[in-house]
């Protein structure tokens, strides 16, 4: 029995696991620097590793784990190429290509999933903006809401129209949405879960303030603080995971963001491939996702 318990000890002791960033973030995001104790603590060693960082051995790791990946969006065939190439990577590289593009929202509102209205314009359609109130400029492919801004369109119509076409003239496709206003007070609720299990959700507060103004940043600052989520939220985000290609069982780890509308909440993104996770703002949350990540090394 004891030189059983020390095979396993051993096994988890050899265990190492590459907690997936990006060069501008070689060290990791604050946030997520908790897992390295939270897995240590558990026999498994993590190191940050860029994606794209040369002469990197996926191979060598028993699990990479994707994470802080947030300069995607402009090389999105080149990162999709990188995570197929990858042995054994969380979230699978099919799930990455699926949640990288924002048109799986299409696929969520067809099977029933009450999202926020979305106009979808291609890189060669007329664009002329009506009607009344403000509305959300952003493409298909983004992270961190680089290239989305806020437009009034009562004073902001030309704006709004230049933000549509400098995205279609890169070859983007735009997505058009109305802008909730309860955001401003109610804010975003984001709900985790790791394993399909709900672990916690946050509140963000409203990010977008006016027109998108470019910059070098990586992403937006954000306003976080803990949540506990309505009966009604956790419910909708069931039935997310329930429609999601995969079961949410496979999934390491899933993010539901939920906007208020006069409706009821409806969703804005569900994050699978590197969304915050927000350890910091709740307690044991890291260590959890350590226990997650133990157990895929165990089915492994």
């Amino acid at each position: 029995m004891n030189h059983d318990r020390s095979l396993v000890n051993a096994t988890r002791a050899a265990a190492r696991v590459a907690l997936v960033t990006c060069t501008d973030l070689p060290d990791l995001d604050e946030d997520d620097r908790a897992l390295i104790p939270a897995l240590a603590a558990r026999g498994i060693a993590a190191e940050p590793v860029p994606w794209d960082a040369a002469g990197a051995d996926w191979a060598a790791y028993d699990l990479a784990v994707v994470r802080n990946t947030w300069d995607y969006a402009k090389r999105r065939a080149e990162f999709v190429a990188w995570a197929r190439s990858v042995p054994r990577l969380a979230n699978p590289a099919s799930v990455i290509e699926w949640n990288t593009d924002k048109r799986y929202l299409r696929e969520l509102a067809e099977a029933g999933i009450p999202i926020v209205p979305t106009t979808w314009v291609e890189p060669g359609d007329a664009f002329v903006p009506e009607g009344t109130g403000e509305i959300v400029i952003k493409p298909a492919v983004s992270a961190g809401s680089i290239d989305t801004g806020r437009y009034d369109l009562g004073s902001q119509a030309a704006l709004a129209a230049e933000q549509v076409r400098r995205l279609q003239e890169a070859g983007r496709l735009v997505m058009i949405q109305p802008y909730l206003d309860a955001v401003d007070t109610a804010g975003e609720t984001a709900l985790l879960h790791f394993d399909g299990a709900f672990s916690h959700a946050i509140r963000k507060g409203a990010i977008l303030t006016g027109p998108y103004v470019e910059g070098d940043l990586l992403y937006q600052n954000e306003n976080i603080s803990p949540r506990t989520p309505s009966d009604e939220e956790r419910a909708l985000a069931a039935r997310v995971l329930a429609a999601l290609p995969v079961p949410a069982g496979e999934l390491l780890y899933a993010r539901v963001d939920l906007l208020p509308s006069p409706d009821g909440p409806v969703v804005i993104e569900v994050e699978l491939a590197e969304p915050s996770l927000f350890f910091s703002h709740a307690e044991g949350s890291a260590e959890r996702f350590a226990a997650a990540v133990e157990r895929r090394l165990a089915l492994r």
